[in-house]
This record gives C-alpha cells, structure tokens and sequence, in this order.
C-alpha cells in the first residue's frame, strides 16, 4: 500500500432518497471514491443522487433488481477494486453512519494493524443509552451466536455496518458466499475468518433519529440462528478440514465421535430396555456416559483452542510483500 492509500466509500442505497445527498456531502472529502449502489430504490434514489451531486469522485451504480445490501456491496467492492482502491469502506446511506468517524476507523488499517476493522456501539455505555431498547436487546441476543459462527470471540455487535477492509484481502474473499440479505455482515465475518484476517473492533457510537429500520430484531432473532449455525459449519469445515489439519481437527474429531456415539448408544439401550420392561446395569450406564463426557471434554477443548487461535499478523502484508 502506499503512504497515502486510496479510500473508496461503498454506499448502498434504498429508501434514502432525504438523506442520500447530505451523506455523500459529508464524507465526499475525506474519500478518493464515493460509489452510491441504488439497488433498484423505489424512490429512486441514485438519480436523485445524480442530479444534486456532480463531484468527480462519486460513481452511481443501479441494480435493475433488488439484490439486499449484500448485493448491492458485492457491487461496490467490485466497483471500488477497480478504480484501484486501498481501504473499501462501508456506510448506510440513512445517516446513522457519521463521516467523522472515518478517520478512526480506518487508521488501523492505514497503519498495517489489521485487515478489517468494524465499529462497535456497545463501547460507549451513553450512547448505547440511545440505541432503541428493542434492538439493544435483539443485538445482545445475536451477539454470542454471532461470535461462535464467526470465530471472531474477540468483536461484539455484529450486525453494525460501518467497517473497513483492506483491498488485499477483499480480493481473497469468495463474494458468491456472501450473503444478499441482511445476514450480509455476518457471513462476512465469517469469510474473513476463514482467510485468517486480523479484525478489529473500533469504538463508534450510532446515531439514532426517526430513520425505521428495514430489520426487525425479533426477526433476526427468529431467522438468524439457523442461519449461524449453517456459518458455523462452514467455517469449522473451510477452517480446520480444508485450509488447515491440527490440533482441533482431532479434537472436533475424536470429540464428536465419543459424544454422539456414547449418547446414541445410550438412547438405544434405553429404549431397548423400556421396551422390554428390564433395567439398566451400572456397567451399561457407565459405558455410555464415559463417551459421553470425554467427548464433550474435547469439543470444549476445541472451542477454547478456536477461541485463542489468532493469526500473527495481516493477511494484506504478506500479500503486499509477494506482490
């Protein structure tokens, strides 16, 4: 990267038509790209755009359907690739999302500490106070879940949208993967782990006005946690069975056969036994817990090694050295 990278602002754009414009005012100086994705806004939003912003800086792009905000950032990654950018950033195009805060979040990443850094409104207890209660609670709910999907133990809120990654390890990622909808941020995460990017979590407070949002926590709540546990195979699989074979693999391994097979093999004795009207012998009982807890032993081994297993450094760097 040079000393100055290039920063390029990925806007997605629908249902913003009011305040599209002040937002790409706010943040047109301190970005090299502004791109605005309208996809597909009923309000048309990016023609709007288009006539009230004519600086050199700021490309529009539509989508002829709606594609969610995935969608609509996989278009902007692409975009920003292309015109060369360092440092992609992300911004909701409601004004939640403050340009101020920008230099913050990037500079990290500017100074070769991480791949990807995140804003975190949970750091600052008062302006958590002006978060809506309803989706304080929905984001609390999602947040361990979200961790153990991801395998970032270390980063909280994971639904916030305002981050920034490094160039270098955006084009490491399998965008066909990443998810269209609303589930978008996570399935990110969930990528950057399985490259083995440094992430970090960057204190930033939202602000809250009279925007609605399109995602209702209880929502999430109800359709999220499937979804997680789909990223959470995933990643274990790409993790510890493809990209890499170690110490956790034997003990996802070993840990899953003795659990399920002790506890399989009690469920069959158990009901073999009510069936027939006999009762359990001490050794029959015993044969199908000692699996049971060795097992879950190692799985939990296998979570603390996944918990305090960290890359040592930048994936961007090591890039950046063999270009």
């Amino acid at each position: 990267m040079p000393d100055r990278p290039k920063i390029a602002v990925v806007i997605p754009c629908y249902r913003v038509r009011d305040k599209i414009v002040d937002v790409v005012d706010s943040v047109v100086a301190l970005a090299d790209f502004v791109i605005v994705v309208d996809d597909c806004c009923p309000d048309k939003s990016g023609a709007h755009l288009r006539k009230a912003h004519s600086d050199p800086k700021l490309t529009v792009v539509f989508h002829e359907a709606n594609q969610g905000v995935g969608g609509a950032m996989i278009t902007g990654f692409k975009t920003a690739l292309d015109l060369g950018a360092d440092i992609v950033v992300k911004m909701d195009g409601d004004g939640q999302m403050e340009a101020k805060h920008l230099p913050r979040l990037i500079g990290p990443l500017a100074a070769r500490k991480a791949d990807f850094a995140k804003g975190n409104r949970f750091y600052d207890l008062r302006a958590l106070r002006t978060m809506p209660l309803v989706r304080r609670l929905g984001n609390f709910g999602l947040t361990l879940l979200s961790k153990a999907a991801s395998g970032f133990w270390h980063l909280s809120d994971p639904t916030n949208g305002f981050f920034a990654l490094r160039a270098n390890a955006l084009r490491l990622l399998n965008f066909h993967l990443l998810a269209p909808r609303y589930f978008f941020e996570i399935s990110l995460l969930i990528q950057l782990n399985v490259i083995r990017a440094v992430a970090l979590d960057v204190p930033i407070p939202a602000k809250y006005a009279d925007e609605n949002s399109s995602l209702s926590p209880w929502r999430a709540l109800c359709t999220f946690p499937a979804k997680l546990a789909g990223g959470l195979v995933h990643r274990i699989w790409w993790r510890y069975f493809i990209y890499d074979i170690n110490i956790v693999t034997v003990f996802l391994m070993t840990g899953a056969l003795l659990f399920f097979g002790g506890g399989a093999f009690g469920a069959w004795r158990w009901s073999n036994n009510w069936l027939y009207g006999r009762e359990q012998s001490a050794g029959t009982v015993a044969l199908a817990m000692l699996p049971v807890i060795l097992g879950f032993q190692m799985l939990l081994q296998a979570v603390v090694l996944d918990m305090m297993d960290k890359p040592d450094g930048p994936i961007s760097d090591v890039l950046d050295a063999g270009a």
